[in-house]
């Protein structure tokens, strides 16, 4: 029952992030206005970690099952991505040497102030 109703909380709020997004017509997805508002409530208290603590630990340890979905439509498109294979490839590569060099600097960064 702990699970069921941590589970409606998380549903709820990404539900109304759903709502904002029609209804305001924010140019966000509205899993994303979610994710942000539950952020939002977080920070404030409003909801307390421990009110989706276990529901939030297992849906981190499954998160795997949820690119299966992907994983699979990605097969929709394989001459598309057979054709684009190598722009593909450096796009990753530089992406993620990018990523490596920002968040090495962010940690040097914060661990300077730190000592401070």
């Amino acid at each position: 029952m702990k699970l069921l109703r941590q589970f409606l909380i998380i549903l709820i709020i990404c539900a109304v992030g759903e709502v904002l997004n029609k209804a305001v017509h924010i140019p966000l997805p509205g899993s994303i206005i979610g994710m942000l508002l539950l952020f939002v409530c977080l920070i404030s208290g409003l909801i307390k970690l421990e009110m989706i603590e276990d529901i939030s630990r297992f849906l981190l340890d499954h998160l795997a099952f949820f690119f299966i979905p992907s994983g699979v439509g990605l097969l929709a498109y394989v001459g598309i991505l057979k054709r684009n294979f190598v722009p593909l490839i450096v796009i990753c590569f530089v992406s993620t040497i990018l990523v490596m060099v920002v968040t090495g600097f962010t940690v040097q960064l914060i661990k300077g102030r730190k000592t401070k």
